[in-house]
């Protein structure tokens, strides 16, 4: 069972995911906007698009021929409490 504060912590391990995310905290943008600073391929920017979104941490939408990405604070605000209650223990 992947509960989903281990999906979120997954999510996160990976330094490209982290900066995807902070280039989203910037605003909505596209997918190949976001792309730009990664030498990687547009799948491989794909895939890690699907971690994070499968995390909850970004949705993704489509307007014409934009497909637009946005953070989704949700899941980050479940890690926060999370280590928040964990700190109060010590």
């Amino acid at each position: 069972m992947h509960d989903h504060l281990s999906s979120t912590f997954s999510a996160l391990a990976d330094p490209t995911r982290r900066a995807i995310l902070a280039r989203l905290a910037l605003g909505e943008t596209s997918v190949t906007e976001l792309a730009r600073p990664f030498e990687m391929s547009m799948p491989a920017v794909t895939q890690h698009l699907k971690v994070l979104e499968r995390a909850g941490l970004i949705s993704r939408g489509q307007e014409a021929q934009w497909r637009a990405c946005r953070l989704e604070a949700g899941p980050l605000r479940d890690v926060d409490r999370k280590s928040t209650r964990l700190n109060s223990r010590h």
